[in-house]
């Protein structure tokens, strides 16, 4: 419990949520699904992680996982 009280873990976590928000918002307004799932996990992914170098790698993996398949099939 003491790690989520670290102050770079709540601001790593403010950020990659509010990321995780704008893709939700622009999948949504887009009508994309790609960007409405990565979005939710990588809100999903700053809330569940309590570590903020973890929840940083998981986050940018997120994000990669989303632009290759944006590429791929979008």
């Amino acid at each position: 419990m003491k790690e989520w009280l670290n102050a770079n873990t709540l601001f790593a976590s403010l950020i990659w949520g509010s990321i995780g928000f704008g893709f939700f918002i622009y999948g949504k307004k887009q009508s994309a699904l790609i960007p409405v799932v990565g979005g939710i996990a990588l809100m999903a992914v700053s809330y569940l992680v309590p570590n903020w170098l973890w929840m940083s790698l998981a986050s940018l993996g997120v994000i990669g996982g989303v632009w290759m398949l944006q590429k791929r099939f979008g």
